[in-house]
């Protein structure tokens, strides 16, 4: 077994999820992949099936509806932990996050306790379309300043833990959902003194399939953001 897991979390994955896991094994032979599947009309869960069948450092499970992004991220980060792995990488499962970066967040990881891949950062780009873009940068700016938090990056999922430095740290007790979830650790995490580094990232519009950002998402955020501002 491998010292580091890479997690992704599907829902209507089919066109991507082969692609990515291949490239993931491209990179490196020597990580373990795990994808929490909930459930997903377009059958994603059958190409995991196949995958695991014939791999065995790839891990799958299928839980019985859609249960949210939030709570897959716990249930891998708790996985991570059990299998006694010493980091957690975690990602999109559309190649909007390159794989290439992978080694990069691994690397990191030797020195800090957290990563985040971020587009906001110097050097990072994002080619989203104007209104997502625009949308994402004044939401993380905002966060940033509200805050006073010296992080540019708050709503990503490309991220890697630690988990022998953050062992303490329980992330069943962020309690945001959606990307509301992402932000609330990341100021979780730095709020407790843990060692948080930035790197620039190319963040890239999906391959293929639709996007699943509801539009409740910015009012949630946005009542978690009011939330942490007064939470110390």
């Amino acid at each position: 077994m491998s010292d580091i897991l890479v997690f992704t979390a599907t829902y209507n994955e089919k066109e991507n999820i082969n692609n990515l896991v291949n490239e993931i094994f491209n990179i490196s032979k020597e990580l373990d992949v795990l994808v929490i599947d909930d459930n997903s009309p377009d059958e994603t869960w059958k190409i995991l099936k196949e995958i695991s069948e014939k791999n065995e450092k790839f891990f799958f499970i299928k839980r019985d509806k859609k249960l949210g992004l939030n709570t897959a991220h716990q249930m891998a980060y708790d996985y991570a932990i059990s299998h006694n792995y010493k980091k957690l990488i975690t990602m999109d499962a559309d190649f909007s996050h390159d794989p290439k970066e992978i080694p990069k967040i691994i690397d990191l990881l030797k020195k800090h306790h957290f990563v985040i891949g971020s587009r906001y950062s110097k050097g990072g780009k994002n080619s989203q379309p104007v209104m997502r873009y625009l949308l994402s940068f004044i939401g993380n700016k905002l966060i940033k300043y509200l805050l006073n938090i010296n992080i540019n990056e708050f709503t990503t999922s490309y991220r890697g833990f630690n988990l022998q430095k953050l062992s303490q740290f329980n992330l069943k007790e962020i309690k945001g959902q959606g990307y509301s979830f992402f932000m609330e650790t990341v100021v979780t995490l730095y709020r407790l003194g843990f060692d948080c580094k930035e790197f620039p990232i190319i963040f890239k519009d999906r391959k293929f399939g639709k996007s699943k950002i509801p539009r409740i998402e910015i009012i949630r955020t946005f009542k978690n953001l009011i939330y942490l501002i007064f939470k110390k």
